[in-house]
Parts: structure tokens; sequence; C-alpha cells
């Protein structure tokens, strides 16, 4: 199971590029309002030795720090990535951290993107909102177009209504990215026509200016899990792509 730093990398990240990670979550452990069978940080009753969160202050340091040394040994960064051990929108300081990192962006790397990684539980609270418009990469997932299907993929252990998530997104007006993973397992597969069609009905309706789909690329904690491969779901996606959606797919 992945554990990161405060601040980690840069690494190649296959949707983002060469991309700086910032982590809001325990260093030693992980915090998630999921426990998504597909997660590289592990299951979450494997991470609760550590419940420590980052404060502002502590990240700008850390950020701060991480920049200077990657400006002066010519590091290129092409994102700033909120990602971690976790949902980094848990993090009480998740507003002012955003504005600190947005800062400190513009004044090392202004050419360098600013993307969170976030499973749009909280997105319709105002202050994650806010902070979520001043970013680059809203990235938002919806993995499944029921909660049933939530309940076997992410495992919310949060009140978690799809279609709540639809209309919190829609708020964004189409200004943020969909991320959605494609798996199959022996309970269910992404691209049955069920689960394919309600999930294409969700992209009609908010419209992302882009959507990110992937599959799994590193060892699950729940067994038994089926990627897809990059020509299966070109072809699975093949009428929003005629539709003109704007769709990464990344094997």
């Amino acid at each position: 199971m992945m554990r990161e730093e405060l601040v980690f990398g840069p690494i190649r990240s296959r949707r983002l590029g060469s991309s700086l990670g910032i982590n809001l979550l325990p260093t030693k452990g992980k915090l998630c309002n999921f426990d998504c069978i597909y997660c590289e940080c592990g299951w979450n009753k494997d991470g609760t030795g550590d419940r420590t969160l980052p404060t502002a202050e502590e990240l700008e340091k850390a950020l701060r720090e991480k920049l200077v040394s990657c400006k002066k040994e010519g590091t290129p960064i092409d994102s700033i990535t909120f990602s971690g051990d976790g949902e980094p929108t848990l993090n009480p300081d998740f507003g002012k951290i955003i504005d600190i990192t947005v800062a400190l962006r513009d004044e090392y790397y202004p050419d360098a993107k600013v993307s969170v990684l976030s499973n749009a539980t909280k997105a319709g609270r105002k202050s994650v909102f806010e902070a979520l418009k001043k970013v680059d990469n809203p990235i938002l997932k919806i993995d499944a177009p029921t909660a049933a299907l939530a309940a076997k993929i992410n495992q919310p252990l949060c009140e978690y209504d799809v279609e709540k998530i639809v209309e919190d997104l829609e708020k964004f007006e189409g200004n943020f990215v969909l991320q959605t993973m494609f798996l199959r397992s022996p309970d269910f597969d992404s691209s049955s026509p069920e689960v394919l069609e309600g999930w294409m009905k969700i992209v009609r309706r908010l419209r992302p200016r882009e959507i990110m789909v992937y599959t799994i690329d590193r060892e699950t904690p729940m067994k038994g899990l089926t990627k897809f491969t990059v020509s299966e779901m070109e072809s699975l996606l093949q009428p929003l792509l005629n539709e003109g959606f704007n769709i990464q797919i990344k094997g």
C-alpha cells in the first residue's frame, strides 16, 4: 500500500505528466470516506495508525521548500496535485491550503496546473466548492451511476447519493474534469449495458470539459478485479467520442 509524505515527487502521472503530489492526510495512515476496492492506498482498516492532519502552515513551509529545490535543480512540474492517502477535502484547512498553493505556484512554477483528485462527496459544501473553483483541474469522481453499484465499488462510509453528487457537480457548469474507473469483478462490470448507459446519461447531463476514464494500474486491495484494455474502453466510449466529448483514456 502507498503512504505519502506531505509533499512528494514529482512522479510521472499517466494523466497529469510530471506531478508534484500533496497529501493533506496522515503520512503514516489513510483517511477517506470511501473504501474503494481498487484503491492503491489499501483498505482504510489497514491505515488507522495515524490520524494526524497537516495544517496550512505546515503545508506552506513544505511546499515552498520543495518548489525552491525543484526550481534550483531544473526539475519540471506540470501539475501540483492533491492526491495522497485518502480524500483531500476532508482536511479542515482545505480552502486555505488551496489559496496558499495557488500563490506558491504563481511564484515558482506559473505554468504548472493545480489539480485536485476528489471523490466529490464534499463538493456541495460552499467552502470546498469555492476552493475547487480556484484550481485549474478539479478532477471529480463518479465511478457508478447508482448507489447500489457505488456501494460495491467505492464502499462509501458516508451518506452517498449519486443524484445529490450530480446536482453538486452541475454547479460547476461543465468547468471540471470527470474521473471514472472502469473495471470488472465477479459481481459487476463497468461495461454492462445498464451501467454504461446510466453513466453516459450522467455525462451528457453534466457535460464536463474533460473526462478521464482509466482502469486498474496497480495492485488492488480486493482480489479478483479485472482491468480493461485501452481499445476496449475506446470502443465502449465511441458514442460519447462521436458526440464531441473530450475523453482521456488511460490503461
